[in-house]
């Protein structure tokens, strides 16, 4: 099991630089990873172990176990209430009459390895996109001044570098913004389609497992139906069909045993939680981005609060002479950044634009 999980190891890895923030990490790092995790472990469990064992007179067992798995089991809804052992063999498990009763077909089971895996691919996708757009840029610019511990020299050079460079292009950086505000957004939807697109993968039953699984505790023994027993049963039903020694066909009915349910059933039931948590977090991410957009004054108390060392008329200069692109870009510069050096390229810049820097009244004899 230990080396199964083995190659989810390497997205594990702390970025030396961040260039998103942690609603965004939320995304392509714990999403893919849980993802690629489950995917895994349904692997393991379908193509290493025994995903399916089924019962029924005269057809020989490995014929009746791949029959069913390749066309597919199915349960009888109307059979899902019952005592066990007397009504219903199991919850959808009883006698049915053909054409009368309504009968569910369960065919998800094989692809769920891959729709995870899949669905992997698909939170990664505005990471993929953030990274190739933003090149590097910020790792450029913060150089080694993440650093507490950096020659003096080698400090006042990076320094000098970076509030170059930003007082060259000072009123460019709206595109890079925009884009990466471009990739929240798309984040959002990801996770919204997501949802969807397992509600229609699991016949409309995804959109409310979650707080159907939460209500069948509170029942009453005798009055709830398992939701986990409806959407991922354990025990199905299995039609074979074959020609007789006359000609006819010949109907044989068999019982199957889905073990691999066990752990689709906990699987989704976890996904179902953490896609409306995801999806809550990142609306809430997306309202604050549109707020920052909008508002002016949210974007200088914002800057002040991560330049909480520089002094706030310094910050002010810089902030007035900044658009949202510059604002943007120099908000991430100080996450990067060790605040006591972000302090001093504060004050440079405000020195550069113009502004009376506190650093510059202190040297001043």
């Amino acid at each position: 099991m230990f080396d199964v999980f083995g190659s989810v190891k390497g997205l594990l890895k702390i970025d030396q630089v961040c260039i998103d923030n942690n609603v965004f990490r939320m995304h392509y790092k714990a999403t893919v990873i849980i993802l690629i995790a489950f995917s895994l472990l349904v692997t393991s469990r379908q193509y290493i172990g025994d995903p399916i064992d089924c019962i029924v007179d005269e057809i020989p067992l490995g014929v009746m176990d791949t029959y069913c798995w390749i066309y597919s089991t199915f349960t009888v809804p109307d059979r899902l209430t019952g005592i066990t052992g007397r009504d219903v063999v199991q919850p959808g498990v009883g006698s049915h009459v053909e054409g009368a009763d309504e009968i569910k077909y369960h065919k998800y089971y094989q692809w769920v390895c891959f729709v995870l895996f899949f669905q992997a691919i698909l939170f990664y996708v505005p990471r993929y996109l953030w990274k190739s757009w933003e090149g590097g840029r910020l790792k450029m610019l913060v150089m080694d001044l993440n650093s507490p511990i950096v020659n003096e020299e080698c400090k006042t050079d990076r320094k000098r570098i970076l509030v170059q460079y930003f007082t060259d292009n000072l009123n460019r950086h709206n595109f890079y913004a925009f884009r990466f505000f471009l990739c929240e957004a798309l984040n959002f939807i990801n996770v919204i389609g997501q949802i969807y697109f397992v509600d229609f993968f699991l016949d409309g039953e995804f959109s409310t497992y979650g707080s159907d699984v939460l209500k069948f505790t509170e029942m009453e023994p005798d009055e709830r139906i398992d939701p986990m027993a409806r959407v991922f049963p354990k025990v199905t039903k299995c039609t074979f069909h074959k020609y007789g020694p006359s000609g006819s066909v010949q109907k044989f009915d068999g019982l199957c045993v889905l073990p691999l349910n066990i752990v689709n059933e906990k699987i989704y039931v976890f996904l179902w939680f953490w896609f409306i948590i995801l999806s809550i977090l990142s609306g809430i991410s997306l309202v604050y981005r549109i707020a920052v957009v909008m508002g002016p004054k949210l974007r200088h108390l914002l800057l002040r609060a991560r330049s909480r060392l520089a002094d706030v008329e310094d910050v002010e200069a810089v902030a007035k002479q900044c658009n949202i692109g510059d604002w943007f870009l120099l908000y991430q510069l100080g996450k990067n950044i060790d605040p006591l050096i972000y302090k001093e390229v504060i004050a440079d810049l405000s020195q550069e634009m113009g502004g009376n820097s506190s650093h510059t009244k202190r040297m001043e004899p």
